[in-house]
């Protein structure tokens, strides 16, 4: 048989590790500036463009989008090309595909600080960014596509089916989670509302997970472990269960992101049940991946890459033990809202993300360059310190999740609170805040001590922009017999189409009642609205961050009511919110009862300096709210906009709507002038406050005012 002679192109693979480094550096960077600032608010500089609320999203999506997605793509370009024995479909789409990919982070890192965000978590970015990423995705996809149709390897081996799943799940996570109605250009809300955004928001968010860190890295685990050990994947038969059940039980567990909450019940328990199910299939994928090793371990003491991949394997292992485990409900009410999470988040992240990420570097860039590792002892000591981070990291923050947790729902001998006031609870926590900062500069110290390697080992060798390759041509013929999937991976349009298929039935089946039967949000008919002033107030919230640090969901516990004084939250309550903001966690206290919970001045001077109302608070002031003006031109789009999506504005209120803005402002001034403080009427601190007095108020009840 004829051989045909081509070329891998390596440069590609070059261009997104450069990428995936650069921006690992910046991203791990931005968290341990935003870790410090939970300790030493003082280090946002009083800059409204370096405070937490600000940096929070620039750090997620700097190492989710940035980090692990051309760590992602570097992986995919250089193993796929080996794998179906072809060049990329075309260098075009690639470049494109790259500098596309990098134009959106840029955008990110500018909109962000800036405060331009849809606050949809692991989705903050406005919509032409969103168009932006579609089509870059789109790109992505044909020149992938492209590569499976045009292969020279008859069967698809496992790596490239968790590329394809990863293609056309996050295709369609994205799209549906992005609709919204612009109002500007770097503003828009929402097309959903309430609980069916938030149920959409947590099916795309729990899946960018699963779909985004996950499965893309799951096929990189699949070439690189057995490449690096020089071993075959211990069961090509447990793959195909590992794959085929992973994505379709993966898609139905995001709402045990929203247990306890106004979410329809019928729709928490599916989250919990697939939740719990997701165990099997994931530990399918870590067993393949550690038995891969069996007959080398000894290797494994040795050589850095492996060790990598190990603890990465062992970590992807635990934290999905632990995400079921959360989604327990008896679990998840002690977990929720508390640093546990963001413990568990960082197992994977750090761990299994990052890990594996720096395994494949290490194993990379000395074949691409044709030399071997500068030095495998710098390799060792990065291993080390990395390690000693994660566990420096998530421990205190696993402690300070139980003391959050224990804090705010304990009760003394005679029923009452033991600890009402929420920032006794914070106090407690903050030199574990310190610990994990602690962890987090370990863990970026390794990351340039990585950084210094790689480049030695490229100095050291010489580029290979291509790599010469022969395969013979894949010829048609009809196969006769055979394992039925193997089979399968012959006709890569009928896989891509099973994929499509088994990710959209779990979405379906709960998105479709929870939109189109009304009794899951029954109506309340006390609820109205937003007013123009709250509107504006409402879009500072978001534009702030106040979401990263702050829930508006008071949980059906005695502990919430009793501490939030008020009833727990209703669905009913949120159908004007676009977007809703639930929050995910309480670093500050739950503020969907706060409207008349404190008086004007009481908001006025939290918001100017937080520890002269709230001592030892660890929130940053926001001067520049006294100092800027809200933009009353917008005040109509903004009513238009949100009549589109179904607020029940009337026809032509955006006509007169700022003179009820001007009218409620003035009696905002008016009470503050009471108490011997001057503001304009204009100033965004009015327009905040007026949002912050709504919140919770359209139900009766009980309050307690201070005057």
């Amino acid at each position: 048989m004829e051989l045909e002679h081509f070329k891998y192109d390596n440069k590609i693979v070059k261009y997104f590790s450069i990428a995936t480094v650069v921006f690992g550096l910046v991203g791990m960077l931005v968290g341990l500036i935003i870790a410090t600032q939970l300790f030493l608010p003082e280090l946002n500089l009083g800059i409204q463009y370096t405070t937490f609320g600000r940096l929070r999203p620039l750090h997620t999506n700097a190492i989710i989008f940035a980090f692990v997605g051309n760590a992602m793509f570097a992986g995919v370009y250089y193993s796929m090309q080996r794998l179906l024995k072809a060049r990329m479909f075309s260098d075009l789409l690639s470049y494109v595909h790259f500098w596309g990919w990098q134009l959106i982070i840029v955008a990110a890192a500018i909109t962000l600080p800036l405060g331009m965000t849809s606050s949809k978590e692991y989705a903050e970015l406005e919509w032409p960014i969103d168009i932006a990423i579609t089509l870059i995705w789109v790109v992505f996809g044909i020149n992938m596509i492209g590569t499976i149709l045009k292969r020279r390897e008859r069967h698809m081996y496992v790596a490239i089916w968790f590329y394809i799943a990863t293609f056309v799940t996050v295709a369609v996570l994205h799209v549906v989670n992005s609709f919204a109605i612009p109002v500007t250009l770097f503003k828009s809300y929402s097309w959903y509302a309430g609980v069916q955004d938030a149920l959409v928001q947590w099916w795309y968010g729990h899946n960018a997970v699963a779909f985004f860190l996950t499965t893309p890295f799951l096929g990189l685990m699949y070439y690189y472990l057995p490449k690096a050990a020089n071993r075959p994947v211990y069961s090509y038969k447990l793959s195909i269960i590992h794959f085929w059940s992973l994505i379709f039980i993966y898609i139905w567990a995001g709402p045990h992101h929203l247990l306890y909450t106004s979410l329809p019940d019928w729709a928490q328990s599916l989250g919990v049940v697939f939740s719990i199910m997701l165990i099997a299939p994931s530990w399918g994928g870590m067993l393949n991946g550690l038995l891969t090793l069996r007959g080398a371990w000894d290797r494994v003491r040795e050589d850095p890459v492996l060790k990598f991949m190990v603890v990465a394997v062992t970590a992807y292992g635990m934290s999905t033990l632990e995400g079921p485990l959360l989604s327990i409900k008896s679990v998840n009410a002690i977990a929720h809202f508390t640093d546990w999470i963001i413990a568990h988040v960082h197992v994977g992240g750090l761990g299994w993300n990052g890990f594996l990420t720096f395994g494949m570097l290490y194993w990379l860039i000395p074949r691409m360059w044709g030399t071997k590792l500068f030095s495998t002892k710098l390799a060792n000591v990065h291993f080390w310190i990395g390690t000693l981070g994660i566990i420096v990291y998530v421990l205190p923050m696993y402690t300070s999740g139980v003391v959050q947790s224990l804090m705010w729902k304990n009760f003394n001998a005679e029923g009452f609170l033991e600890y009402p006031n929420f920032l006794e609870t914070v106090t407690q926590i903050v030199p574990l805040y310190m610990m994990r900062a602690i962890g987090g500069l370990l863990y970026l110290t390794g990351a340039v001590i990585m950084v210094v390697n790689l480049v030695k080992t490229a100095k050291q060798g010489t580029f290979i922009p291509e790599e010469s390759a022969e395969a013979p041509a894949l010829e048609k013929k009809k196969m006769v017999g055979g394992y039925w999937h193997n089979r399968l991976e012959r006709k890569p349009v009928i896989f891509t189409s099973l994929v499509l298929v088994a990710i959209l039935i779990g979405g379906v089946v709960e998105m479709v009642p929870t939109f189109l039967i009304k009794s899951n949000v029954p109506t309340i008919a006390s609820v109205k609205p937003y007013t123009p002033l709250e509107l504006h107030g409402r879009d500072l919230y978001i534009r702030e961050g106040c979401n990263n640090c702050h829930t508006q969901m008071v949980r059906p516990f005695r502990s919430e009511t009793v501490r939030y004084k008020g009833e727990y939250s209703k669905a009913g309550e949120f159908v004007y919110d676009h977007p809703f903001l639930w929050g995910s966690k309480r670093t500050g206290p739950d503020l969907h009862r706060v409207g008349g919970a404190y008086n004007s001045v009481w908001h006025f001077n939290h918001m100017l300096d937080p520890t002269s109302t709230s001592p030892g608070s660890i929130m940053p002031p926001y001067p520049w709210l006294y100092e800027q003006k809200i933009n009353i031109e917008r005040t109509a789009g903004k009513i238009k906009a949100l009549r589109t999506v179904g607020v029940p504005y009337e026809e032509g209120y955006e006509d007169v709507a700022n003179e009820d803005l001007k009218e409620q402002a003035a009696e905002i001034v008016a009470d503050l002038k009471a108490s011997d403080v001057d503001i304009p009427e204009t100033a965004e601190i009015v327009a905040l406050i007026a949002y912050l007095q709504r919140l919770g108020t359209d139900i009766k009840a009980e309050k307690t005012v201070e005057k």
